[in-house]
């Protein structure tokens, strides 16, 4: 059987490779095809959301395929974009709002928007490497997480993101050898390990990360080798990956129905 680590290194030591392999899969160049066929004639958010295919396919290249149901609260967050300061993406804690504000910015561009190569083959990029990754984790969840923290790591700036991305905190709290009761402790108290035991800025430094997966795929094949592990309840709503306490809170303040 193949390593977590194993697994993990095939896939990045040649990612463009990987990610040519997953867009020529039938169903993603399928959906693919679709989407850049039509998403440029996109005028307004009314025509977006009116096109499920569209706007589930954009959903999922940003990792939000689990909110696709909420479509007032996604019209909320693409109507007021993230030029104001107070613009709702803006106060969420979750960046993934902000990203897809970014690759459709019908706020800022108007009729515009999808005119833009961050519309059209920027999403599409974001598609296949949320495939692959999902791809990944239906064999083995240690690398997806390994995919995804790489991905998204070098962005991130305060031990506080780690911690509301449960995902993220997962991988630290790995590598660190905390136990999951870690996770429930004051979270002010949470920051202050992780920013004493981890130099954020190594993030960004490609060859301190990937020395970061290593030990982190590594000691995860050690720990997750049991059959009895589920390896889909880290990416599940319940354990709070994708939704967190703030959203579910301004979800309940609005109507759902994207009108």
């Amino acid at each position: 059987m193949t390593t977590t680590y194993t697994s993990y290194r095939l896939i990045t030591a040649d990612l463009t490779k990987s990610l040519e392999r997953v867009s020529e899969q039938p169903d993603v160049a399928r959906e693919t095809d679709y989407y850049l066929s039509k998403i440029g004639s996109i005028k307004s958010l009314d025509e977006f959301f009116a096109d499920s295919r569209l706007y589930n396919y954009a959903m999922k290249a940003h990792g939000l395929e689990d909110m696709a149901y909420a479509k007032a609260f996604m019209r909320k967050v693409l109507t007021e974009g993230i030029d104001s300061d107070d613009a709702f993406a803006n106060k969420l804690s979750d960046n993934r709002y902000k990203a897809l504000v970014e690759s459709l910015n019908f706020a800022r561009h108007g009729e515009a928007a999808t005119a833009f190569d961050s519309a059209q083959q920027g999403v599409v990029g974001k598609y296949t490497r949320q495939t692959l990754e999902e791809n990944a984790g239906q064999d083995n969840t240690g690398v997806r997480l390994a995919l995804y923290f790489q991905r998204t790591a070098p962005a991130i700036t305060s031990a506080y993101e780690i911690i509301a991305d449960e995902a993220l905190a997962q991988v630290v709290r790995t590598v660190l050898q905390l136990p999951d009761e870690f996770a429930a402790t004051d979270v002010d108290q949470q920051a202050k390990t992780i920013e004493k035991a981890i130099e954020l800025e190594d993030f960004r430094d490609p060859g301190k990360l990937s020395a970061f997966l290593d030990r982190f795929t590594a000691i995860w094949e050690i720990e997750h080798s049991s059959d009895s592990y589920d390896p889909l309840a880290v990416f599940g709503s319940s354990s709070g990956y994708g939704i967190s306490a703030d959203l579910l809170l301004s979800i309940n303040n609005l109507k759902l129905g994207g009108r």
